[in-house]
């Protein structure tokens, strides 16, 4: 757990390499706000995620 403690803003996060990014720091510990001008997809990816 690398990023423990440590928070991210990724744009772009509802899909790709974007989203890609945001599972990655998630599971490395970060918290990770999910940014997307697709709001469905953003939210489906954030519920995907977790709470972190």
């Amino acid at each position: 757990m690398r990023l423990k403690g440590k928070s991210a803003l990724i744009t772009g996060s509802a899909r790709g390499i974007g989203r890609a990014f945001a599972e990655a720091y998630a599971r490395e510990g970060a918290t990770v706000a999910i940014a997307d001008i697709d709001l469905d997809a953003a939210q489906a990816t954030a519920k995907a995620i977790g709470p972190a």
